[in-house]
């Protein structure tokens, strides 16, 4: 014997939804109701959020409710990327009501199943549109594809400022960094626009980073959503390591653990000492023209410099590199002269030069300097305790303000 759906009508003027009836239920049929095919239900549920030919506004929960003896048994809400809406079933089975936030732009669709007086199974699919959001949260990633030294940090720059430490978890759980092979790493929020990704230790040498966001459309708080973002790849190459002992006046250049070249070097004089820790490298300049007047010295002074310099390789945005420095040869492995740079002879310069790349490791022990600050003067990252790295993460430590700086300091070339 067939099932006979049972007619029922829906009240008028039905909520801000969709009216979905679902009706039917079974009068007889099988002596099994879950063998029988699901009837459409057409008249016992309404999901609120939406109305027909209108779009829904993200910042309403979805619910949905039944009437007239049926229950709702489970209810799915999925965006077109395939993004589950969290929600929660009234344990009496009348209605459902969404515990995550919808999202802005996008396309919903919704598959309630209900349950009759006598156990028939009834389905209903719809599917509804949100409204785009007035203000986006952009993401941009750095740095741009390419193959990189394993020191190299990702950074996430935001177009606007986010405080608020939950709405500071929602973003940091769209950033995603995929590793081969895989490490250990987390997120560090450096200001309210500005995160660094970093491992435990360095990336491991030859690996694939893929980082992206998922933030699109996500609801971030104070009517503010996520928007599009520019996936980025990089590679490692190998692991180069360059270590100056500063009082030792030599650096040793390893690569992958084998040491290709111990140089003599001179490092900062007194009052100029160089930074202790580990930098990384941000670029390469054949030719630098550094002035002493770029770091406060003033022209014409015993310190006093305007030189031309070859072979550059830059490690903080305020100026310190290690370069070619001819007429400190003499001083080279004996002393230290500079004014906060590591100088060494042109052939030595020009060799490192050619042997680096953006990212790989310069480290300095054995100096009377300061240790280089993690994030207000390049890439210092590494010279914060993991412990602590990771208390940055709204995920982790979750009280973090972040006022610390925003913007890197000026280029200032210094010898």
């Amino acid at each position: 014997m067939g099932h006979t759906p049972r007619r029922r009508t829906v009240p008028a003027g039905a909520l801000l939804l969709v009216s979905l009836v679902l009706g039917a239920s079974a009068c007889g049929g099988s002596s099994n109701p879950l063998a029988d095919p699901p009837y459409d239900a057409t008249g016992q549920v309404r999901v609120t959020g939406s109305q027909e030919g209108h779009k829904a506004d993200p910042s309403k929960p979805l619910e949905v409710e039944t009437s007239g003896g049926d229950r709702i048994t489970d209810v799915t809400a999925t965006d077109a990327a395939g993004r589950y809406v969290k929600g929660e079933l009234a344990a009496d089975g009348s209605r459902w009501h969404s515990t995550g936030a919808l999202a802005a732009g996008a396309h919903y669709t919704v598959r309630v199943s209900t349950e009759d007086e006598d156990g028939a199974q009834g389905r209903r699919t719809i599917g509804f549109d949100t409204n785009p959001a007035d203000r986006l949260l952009r993401v941009s990633f750095g740095p741009q594809n390419g193959t990189y030294g394993v020191g190299q940090p990702i950074t996430a720059e935001l177009s606007e400022p986010v405080q608020d430490p939950a709405a500071r978890a929602v973003v940091e759980r769209t950033l995603r960094v995929e590793s081969t092979p895989a490490v250990q790493g987390a997120w560090h929020w450096i200001d309210n626009r500005t995160l660094h990704y970093r491992p435990a230790e360095y990336w491991p040498a030859h690996a694939t980073i893929d980082v992206r966001a998922t933030l699109d459309g996500i609801k971030v708080g104070g009517g503010l959503y996520g928007g599009p973002s520019k996936p980025v790849r990089l590679t490692t190459g190998d692991r180069v390591e360059a270590v100056t002992d500063a009082a030792g006046h030599y650096m040793t250049f390893t690569r992958n653990g084998e040491v290709l070249r111990t140089i003599p070097v001179t490092t900062g004089k007194p009052g100029y000492a160089t930074r202790n820790g580990v930098k990384v490298i941000l670029g390469r300049e054949s030719f630098v023209r550094m002035r002493g007047t770029s770091i406060g010295i003033a022209e014409g002074s015993e310190d006093s410099y305007d030189l031309p310099v070859y072979w550059a390789t830059r490690v903080t945005w305020s100026g310190e590199y290690v370069h070619a420095a001819p007429w400190s040869e003499g001083s080279q492995g004996m002393d230290n002269v500079s004014h906060g740079c590591t100088g060494m002879s042109t052939a030595n310069a020009k060799w490192f030069f050619d042997n680096v790349r953006v990212g790989d490791i310069v480290k300095v022990v054995g100096s009377a300097g300061a240790t280089m600050t993690p994030f207000d003067n390049g890439f210092g990252d590494w010279n914060m305790p993991w412990k602590q790295w990771r208390e940055g993460s709204a995920l982790v430590g979750g009280k973090r303000e972040g006022t610390g700086p925003a913007d890197m300091a000026r280029m200032r070339p210094r010898l």
